[in-house]
C-alpha cells in the first residue's frame, strides 16, 4: 500500500534531486528518506529512481507517481482538515499565498476577522505573484491563492505588438530587469489565468489603476488624463505581468512606452517617481499600502482595472477552515473603498 508520507518524500526527492537535500527540506535524516523510498518502491513493485553516482532521476513509473501525488495529497489534506474541523472549526490550517499589495491590504483584515471568530484556525502566508501563486495551488503547496489578472487589451488600428517588451518599450540600460521575462506565460494561457474547471474562483474586487506623477509635474492636479498624454514621459514599470500589461495599454493608445526603470517594489516606484525620474501606473491596492510622499495621483482614461480573486481547489473549498478564510477575504474586499 502506498502511504501519503512516502509520496511526500518522493515529491521532495524529485524536487531537490537528492536524498540529502530532500532530508533537509523535510526536516529529517538522509537514512530516513532512503528507507521511505525503499518502502515506496516495494509497495509500488517497481523502481522509481535511477541512481547514477550522486545524481538520480525518476523512472517512468516515478514520473507518473509524482504527477498524481499533488492531487492525492490535496485530497487527503481536505479530508483530514474537514474531519478535524467538524466540531465547529476548533482546529484547522490554511496555507495562503498572495501578491504583495493584497498581502498588505486585504489579507490582514481577513485574517484578523478569522482569528476573532475561529482562534483555533492557523493560517500561514507566503507572497508570490501570479502565475506562480496559481502554480503553487495546483501543485498542492497552498490551500488558497489570492491572485489577479488584467483584461485583454484591444490595440489601436495599425499598432503592432512589441516583438519583446524590453526592446520595444525601450527599457533603459539602467533598468534592473527586462520587461518580458522569458518563459513567463501570456495572460491568455492556462498558466497565466484561471479559466479552467480545476479551480474554484471567488471574485474579490476590481482594482483600478491610477497614474502616479511627480508632485510638480505638469499634469499633477489634473482630474483625469488620457494615457496618451503621458506618451513622451519616461516610465517606471512594475512586475513582469504588470509591465506587459502597461505596454499593451500604451500600444493600444498608439504609442510604445519608454521604460527607464523596472521594479516590483512599490515603495521604490514611488521613490523614483517622487525624484522626477518618470511616471507610473499603480493599482489602488498598492497605493493604499505605501506612503506616496512627493507624488500626485491622476485618473487615467480609458479606465483600466485588474480582477482580484481568491482561488482554491474544489476538494479544498469544502474544508471549513478554507471556506471560512474565503468568506473573510470576500468580507475584507467589500470594506475596501472603491471609487
Amino acid at each position: 500500500m502506498i502511504e501519503p508520507r512516502h509520496l511526500r518524500v518522493l515529491r521532495a526527492v524529485a524536487a531537490t534531486g537528492s536524498f540529502s537535500a530532500a532530508a533537509r527540506e523535510l526536516g529529517c535524516t538522509q537514512p530516513a528518506v532512503s528507507q521511505q523510498m525503499k518502502a515506496l518502491e516495494q509497495s509500488s513493485g517497481t523502481p522509481l529512481l535511477v541512481r547514477t553516482g550522486r545524481e538520480m532521476r525518476l523512472t517512468q513509473a516515478g514520473e507518473a507517481l509524482v504527477r498524481h501525488a499533488a492531487g492525492i495529497l490535496a485530497g487527503l489534506t481536505a479530508a483530514e482538515e474537514e474531519v478535524a474541523a467538524i466540531a465547529g472549526l476548533r482546529a484547522g490550517r490554511v496555507r495562503l499565498v498572495s501578491f504583495p499589495s493584497g498581502s498588505s491590504t486585504l489579507v490582514p483584515t481577513a485574517l484578523a476577522e478569522l482569528r476573532e471568530s475561529f482562534p483555533g484556525t492557523r493560517v500561514s502566508l507566503v507572497e508570490a505573484e501570479p502565475p506562480r501563486s496559481v502554480e503553487m495551488l495546483r501543485a498542492g503547496d497552498c490551500e488558497i491563492a489570492v491572485a489577479f489578472r488584467y483584461p485583454e487589451v484591444q490595440r489601436a488600428a495599425g499598432v503592432e505588438p512589441a516583438a519583446g517588451a524590453g526592446a520595444a518599450a525601450g527599457v533603459g540600460a539602467g533598468a534592473a530587469v527586462d520587461a518580458e521575462v522569458p518563459g513567463a506565460p501570456a495572460e491568455g494561457t492556462a498558466e497565466g489565468s484561471w479559466g479552467k474547471d480545476d479551480l474554484v474562483v471567488r471574485p474579490l474586487l476590481s482594482d483600478r489603476l491610477v497614474g502616479v506623477v511627480p508632485e510638480g509635474h505638469r499634469l499633477a492636479g489634473a482630474g483625469a488624463v488620457g494615457i496618451g498624454e503621458l506618451a513622451g514621459e519616461p516610465w517606471i514599470a512594475g512586475c513582469p505581468r504588470c509591465r506587459r500589461h502597461l505596454v499593451d495599454v500604451c500600444e493600444a493608445a498608439g504609442f510604445t512606452p519608454r521604460i527607464d526603470f523596472a521594479t516590483d517594489d512599490y515603495p521604490a516606484v514611488i521613490g523614483l517617481v517622487a525624484a522626477g525620474l518618470g511616471v507610473a501606473v499603480l493599482p489602488e491596492l498598492a497605493l493604499e499600502s505605501v506612503r506616496a510622499k512627493g507624488t500626485a495621483t491622476v485618473e487615467v482614461e480609458p479606465a483600466v482595472r485588474r480582477e482580484v480573486v481568491a482561488l482554491t481547489l474544489p476538494d479544498l473549498a469544502r474544508v471549513p477552515a478554507v471556506a471560512a478564510t474565503l468568506d473573510r477575504l470576500e468580507s475584507a474586499a467589500r470594506r475596501e473603498p472603491r471609487p
